[in-house]
């Protein structure tokens, strides 16, 4: 079956605040759409719900990144082509730039934006990981203001999220501290470019005597939404790096995560391929 056009409706508002007084005059009858990679998957196979879209993409309200003093700050509208190009990104936040080049082919990375990747929440997120273990802050938007919250805390459930029907997401913050971490970050796919990650696995870690003093790990594929792994970083933080150690690190993380079975993989797979990254990020370090 395929798409309609004559069953659906797109508005394209040309300023934010256009975009924002619609959606709170009708909160929950609009969809945004900004590159419409993942929308127009669903348009073209007849599987979009939403009837009516409002259209963000154009708005360079949205569309920037901002290297501040202490952040570097990238609106939901920059996409993953801008993300790759942008050379303070590349050198201090590697891994955001790193997980841009996996979204797609390049065709695909000058639509698709991070507002949407995030927003969609797909458990195999390529972007989600990164951002994860550099501690980012998601800024919402309404015509009721702004909020701030913890990019950890955003996903709620399969693709279910803690915005409000009148919110969009607004912008990524970044905090400009991890040039001196070790980072790692691997995906696990049927191929080395335009797959879906069967499995990746992101990491930042500080190390003194190889004692690890800071570390944060996080993965897609590997429960409903893209998450942090805080039993497993518990089981690693203040302890001696050793052959034992990254062996109940790696027992901890088979233990923590909540794979499915699916049409890409098994979870028992996802399991050891996740625990076999750690311990290549581990024995790296």
């Amino acid at each position: 079956m395929r798409g309609n056009a004559l069953a659906h409706e797109m508005i394209a508002p040309a300023t934010l605040d256009a975009v924002l007084e619609l959606m709170a005059r009708e909160p929950g009858v609009w969809t945004p759409i900004a590159g419409g990679t993942e929308l127009m998957v669903a348009f073209s196979a007849g599987h979009l719900a939403a009837k009516k879209l409002i259209s963000l993409w154009g708005l360079d309200e949205l569309r920037f990144i901002d290297a501040n003093p202490e952040s570097i700050v990238i609106g939901a509208g920059a996409t993953f082509l801008d993300l790759r190009r942008h050379e303070v990104l590349s050198a201090e936040l590697p891994l955001v730039a790193q997980a841009a080049g996996w979204i797609g082919a390049v065709a695909n990375q000058g639509r698709a934006t991070l507002g949407g990747n995030l927003a969609n929440g797909s458990p195999a997120a390529d972007s989600a990981p990164a951002l994860l273990v550099y501690d980012a802050q998601i800024e919402l938007v309404s015509v009721r203001g702004r909020r701030m919250i913890p990019y950890a805390e955003f996903h709620t459930g399969y693709k279910k999220n803690v915005m409000a029907a009148d919110e969009l997401l607004y912008a990524v913050h970044l905090p400009r501290r991890f040039a001196g971490h070790q980072q790692y970050l691997r995906k696990v796919g049927a191929r080395r470019a335009m797959a879906i990650s069967k499995v990746a696995l992101a990491g930042t870690a500080l190390l003194q005597d190889r004692v690890v003093t800071e570390i944060r790990i996080a993965a897609a594929s590997l429960a409903p939404y893209p998450a942090r792994m805080p039993k497993t970083e518990a089981a690693l933080l203040g302890r001696h790096l050793t052959h034992e150690s990254v062996a109940e690190a790696r027992r901890t993380l088979i233990d923590e995560v909540r794979p499915i079975d699916d049409i890409r993989s098994t979870a028992e797979y996802r399991r050891r391929v996740a625990a076999n990254l750690l311990g290549e990020f581990l024995l790296e370090l």
